[in-house]
């Protein structure tokens, strides 16, 4: 027999995005209970010794989204929050070339020059796009998205707030923006370089945790949304957090803690419960039940309507609405405990791009014809991969001597197609195994004695994803960042302001506004919101007022 208690706020997840709206409502006074099905908290962000000596950040794996805003608001380095930054990245193609992407702008622009004084000077103008297309959106990040079709002074004030930014781009720009928004990233690129290599490195960020190619319609947004973030207040940085990724939610979870909050872990929501049209609580699966007026969840909109609430309490055209909000399985991950350090070809042994991320391609073509597969139900048989030896800045990660490698991977189908039925259920340790053997193989045309190294390697599919962190199909971002589902249109039209349908039910992962990624901006959004409907809007910190001197 379960136990009942009563809370005034229950988190439903304890991912990070979970974890930031339970700080802010317990820190302005909110009895808060967050609830996680797995024995840890983390969600997505964890870090977990899974190979002793080894500590994997078996999900998310490098941080640059995380708002310093909240980073600065909860004190997280207070809880042991330290980011590290690195500096580079590197394609490798197989044949022995290399292109070297390095944070310092003329550094970068010399190693394009190794290649085409043309792409050099185009590099120039590509990241001046990109960099005003950062600071336009960046400022929408902690702000809620206005309704269009509301007469609210509210929302009328975030619309001409919205409306000032384009007006001050200048009217060129605004036609730059809204073609920006919807164009490919491969298009994009063909339109300012002319070398194979330079395009297919720059193109990856394009595609990683998308169902979609480079050559499909809004993946240059998609390469924006992993561009717009920042480490010590450079723009566009990336950075390992010590200790791994679960450094990150631990210290959310300790700012929760010592604010009063309460965790549980061990058991998942089986049930939202709903009586009249409002939450009421939340049933577990081990039978506890525990009743709250408001109930937040940190699962994406498909699982959290459609399994834990149901559709008999939903309006049917809403439901329609999340039925159809695309989050497609994309992307797997291996996570490599090593003896020691791969050698490559190429690059030298000790060299700055060592300590960077690395991916593997030679063309765009090449990736679409990755992404061809993909859609056809089979994993890529030369995947993209975006590769990191965070050991290599992080000794924390391995046993001394030793190193700790994580591997991203595009393409990798949830309904894997064997022998022309497509579903999950095919995904097996056979199935396991043929699909890491093709990622190995593809590291070992640029890594030759990688396989000499490994000590232990885990094997993650999107359906291994979705049963241990609960995203389904795997889909890292809650949902694919196409122009159709960001701001006012995510997670669907007349409910991407963190409200359901159903009264006191919130969604504040990653679904919703303003997307995916360890940023935490939705979790805090949802808090203000939650905290303004229900008169304590100013226990809410003005996270979004730095942005808007």
């Amino acid at each position: 027999m379960g136990t009942t208690d009563k809370y005034d706020a229950i988190i439903a997840g304890a991912g990070h995005n979970g974890l930031t709206t339970a700080c802010y409502l317990q820190k302005a006074g909110l009895k808060t209970l967050v609830v996680e099905k797995n024995d840890y908290v983390g969600g997505a962000a964890v870090s977990r010794e899974l190979h002793k000596g080894w500590t994997y950040s078996n999900c998310s794996y490098v941080c640059s989204l995380l708002r310093q805003e909240i980073v600065r608001d909860l004190e997280l380095p207070r809880f042991g929050l330290q980011v590290i930054p690195y500096e580079g990245n590197v394609t490798l193609a197989p044949g022995g070339e290399y292109f070297g992407a390095y944070g310092n702008h003329d550094a970068y622009r010399r190693e394009m020059e190794r290649f085409s004084v043309k792409d050099a000077d185009a590099y120039d103008r590509f990241s001046r796009i990109i960099m005003r297309q950062c600071r336009f959106i960046r400022p929408f990040l902690l702000r809620t998205a206005p309704d269009p079709t509301s007469l609210k002074p509210r929302d009328l004030g975030e619309l001409l707030f919205m409306i000032k930014r384009m007006w001050d781009l200048g009217r060129r720009e605004i036609d730059e923006t809204l073609r920006f928004w919807t164009m490919s990233i491969g298009d994009m690129l063909d339109e300012h370089f002319e070398t194979d290599l330079i395009k297919a490195g720059t193109a990856g960020s394009g595609i990683i945790g998308t169902g979609l190619g480079v050559y499909s319609p809004g993946t240059a947004y998609v390469l924006l949304h992993h561009y717009m973030g920042d480490v010590d207040g450079s723009v566009g940085a990336w950075g390992f957090a010590r200790g791994g990724m679960g450094a990150i939610t631990r210290a959310l979870a300790a700012a929760f803690t010592e604010a009063g909050g309460e965790i549980r872990c061990g058991s998942g929501v089986a049930e939202i419960r709903v009586s009249g049209g409002r939450a009421t609580g939340v049933l577990l699966d081990n039978g506890d039940s525990f009743q709250a007026p408001v109930v937040a969840s940190n699962m994406d909109v498909k699982r959290t309507m459609l399994k834990h609430v149901g559709r008999e309490h939903l309006p049917a055209a809403f439901a329609k609405a999340v039925e159809n909000f695309k989050i497609r399985g994309s992307s797997g991950k291996i996570n490599i405990a090593l003896d020691r350090l791969p050698t490559s070809d190429t690059l030298p042994d000790n060299g700055k791009l060592f300590c960077g991320d690395y991916s593997c391609t030679e063309s765009l073509r090449h990736l679409e014809k990755a992404y061809d597969e993909w859609k056809d139900g089979y994993w890529s048989s030369q995947p993209y991969f975006d590769m990191l030896i965070p050991s290599k800045i992080d000794p924390t990660m391995a046993p001394p001597g030793k190193h700790m490698m994580t591997v991203f991977t595009q393409y990798a189908p949830y309904d894997l197609n064997v022998d022309g039925v497509r579903s999950p259920d095919n995904w097996n340790e056979e199935t396991r195994a043929a699909f890491a053997k093709s990622i190995f193989d593809r590291l070992e045309c640029v890594m030759p004695d990688i396989r000499d190294c490994v000590v232990h390697a885990e094997v993650r599919t999107p359906l291994d994803i979705e049963r241990e962190v609960g995203l389904t199909e795997g889909n890292i971002f809650q949902g694919e960042l196409t122009f159709d589902q960001l701001l006012f249109n995510r997670p669907v039209p007349g409910y991407a302001q963190y409200d359901t349908p159903v009264d006191g039910l919130y969604i504040v992962g990653s679904s919703s506004h303003p997307g995916g990624g360890v940023m935490a901006a939705p979790g805090a959004n949802a808090a203000r919101e939650i905290l303004r409907r229900k008169g304590l809007g100013r226990r809410m910190p003005k996270l979004a007022s730095r942005w808007e001197e």
